[in-house]
């Protein structure tokens, strides 16, 4: 009976897949359930992230500073060799100079597990003073193993566990199939492959650790959430971008509550407790301490560096902010406008928190900092992109432009790298993944959201017909590709040796400019829907 039964089932499956009933190349994936799903989209991104890694990477035999390549590899030997006391601190054996360590303990940490494994099977690639510069096929095939291993130990649980938790919520997810193109989107993230497994940087373990956060948040475990946003804090301080959202969200749960200040206390020593344990070997001493909080926060570099898209580097062209004010009358307007701008999205998370209002919050925040803050890398815009691949099913169309502009904004970048032909086939298997037959392709706005899209067409109509216009984005868009012709053919002026890169600043900053106002008008009409959907439960 049983057998019958199974074969009526395999038979039933082969009908409908020659009826083309089911012609998704999703659909199959989803008939044993989201975990098995899950791994065969994960061994294809792992495949990714293997050939991405057989390209150069950063100050690949460019002495004799190298580039952010020479600096994990020479974290991992200084705290390898040095006790952890000496670690931020500038001596005849740690000249700070020269690649000190300046992100938090945590990633300090990871940097002593990581060289004790290359000290195993390559002991000279750490050696005390011998192996500054140290570049060896054995070395690199194991710094690409310990950012690999990163990946599949942190970012992939994370990012599983957020989408069981999304996909229990029902938050846009419709069709099975969505549930893969979703899990597809977040881990063939094209800008954050390059940076990690081109350029080479860990910020899949500080990501990592924010999607869980998020997805613990999600499903009411405010305390783990807690204490994973204080360990992603603790691994790189541009986490900090996502702060306000956080704060936010939890705070505004907490005054829900019959018993705020219980809520806010317990998650007050969650937080502090985080901090001790992971800071323990610093807070011995004031002077320990200071030493490693002057390594995070590196003010005298100027409040920019490179032609980031944001808001200081891009009006420098007008404004010579370096010349007219000093660092710290700098430090003061950049932290003012990055407060004002990220003050809405956390007053309306106070006031009316919300699940689907928390990620629009962490996308919202993150682009505040991106273009205020002081001291934006390129690769920071990676952390605005990070909610709105969370968000994939909701924006599905700012999600193919922002990802398009985060890539443009970074081109200058990987190609100092050497990474274009990286570069251009992650941009085209993103493309494929998004535009796959069977992917959400609108599915996500039926029935659920069309009440709310109409609630907020009205709020959001003037900014949405500018930034995602048909005749703008084609423009836009084209400007970009000639943009990146341009660049790898012709050289600039004499007179202008970076105008190329201040155009390419230029039109991703507009861009950003929009997304910001779009997304933060999206936010507050959420909170408008979900009145008037109090206000129709109380008539019924």
């Amino acid at each position: 009976m049983k057998k019958r039964g199974e074969m009526k089932k395999v038979k039933k499956l082969k009908d409908m897949l020659n009826d083309g009933e089911h012609d998704d190349p999703f659909w199959w994936l989803l008939q044993k359930g989201i975990k098995p799903s899950f791994l065969c989209i994960s061994i294809f991104a792992l495949l990714v992230r293997v050939a991405v890694g057989l390209h150069p990477y950063s100050g690949a035999n460019t002495p004799p500073k190298f580039g952010d390549y020479e600096a994990q590899r020479h974290w991992m030997e200084i705290t390898l060799n040095l006790p952890a006391k000496d670690w931020y601190r500038n001596s005849s054996v740690n000249d700070l100079s020269y690649w000190g360590l300046d992100y938090p303990p945590l990633t300090a940490y990871q940097s002593y597990i990581h060289g004790v494994f290359l000290k195993t099977f390559d002991p000279d690639s750490v050696a005390l003073f011998t192996s500054r510069g140290y570049e060896s096929y054995i070395g690199k095939l194991l710094m690409r193993w310990t950012v690999l291993s990163s990946d599949v130990l942190i970012f992939f649980p994370a990012v599983l566990y957020f989408v069981l938790v999304y996909r229990s919520m029902r938050l846009g997810m419709g069709q099975n199939s969505d549930v893969a193109w979703h899990i597809a989107i977040i881990l063939l993230n094209p800008c954050l492959i390059l940076i990690d497994h081109g350029h080479f940087q860990y910020n899949c373990i500080s990501l990592g650790l924010t999607i869980a956060a998020i997805a613990a948040a999600l499903s009411q475990k405010d305390l783990v959430a807690s204490v994973l946003y204080c360990l992603a804090l603790n691994h790189k301080q541009m986490s900090a971008y996502f702060a306000p959202a956080f704060f936010s969200y939890l705070l505004g749960k907490c005054l829900k509550n019959k018993n705020p200040l219980l809520e806010v206390t317990k998650l007050g020593l969650m937080v502090i407790g985080t901090f001790a344990v992971v800071w323990w070997p610093y807070l011995q001493s004031k002077e320990a301490a200071l030493a490693v909080l002057s390594r995070l926060a590196p003010f005298e570099r100027g409040i920019y560096e490179d032609y980031v898209a944001n808001f200081w580097c891009t009006s420098s062209v007008l404004v010579k902010w370096k010349k007219l004010y000093t660092t710290q009358s700098l430090r003061i307007f950049s932290l003012a406008a990055t407060l004002l701008t990220c003050l809405p999205s956390m007053v309306q998370q106070i006031l009316a928190p919300s699940s689907k209002g928390f990620l629009y919050a962490l996308l919202n925040s993150s682009f505040s900092f991106y273009l205020f803050s002081f001291q934006v890398h390129e690769k920071s815009v990676l952390l605005p992109l990070l909610p709105l691949t969370l968000l994939a099913l909701e924006e599905r169309q700012p999600l193919l432009w922002l990802t398009h502009f985060a890539m443009f904004s970074m081109f200058p970048l990987l190609h100092r790298d050497k990474l274009v032909v990286a570069y251009i086939a992650l941009y085209a298997l993103f493309i494929l993944v998004y535009f796959a037959p069977g992917g959400p392709s609108g599915r996500c706005n039926g029935s659920k959201t069309r009440d709310h899209s109409q609630t907020t067409k009205r709020g959001m109509e003037f900014i949405f017909s500018i930034a995602f216009h048909p005749l703008v984005m084609g423009l836009v868009g084209f400007c970009s590709l000639i943009l990146h012709v341009i660049y790898l053919t012709m050289r600039p002026p004499t007179k202008y040796p970076f105008l190329f890169e201040a155009l390419i600043m230029l039109i991703c900053f507009s861009q950003f400019v929009l997304f910001t106002l779009y997304f933060n008008s999206k936010q507050w009409m959420l909170s408008k829907h979900l009145t008037s959907k109090d206000k129709q439960k109380k008539i019924i």
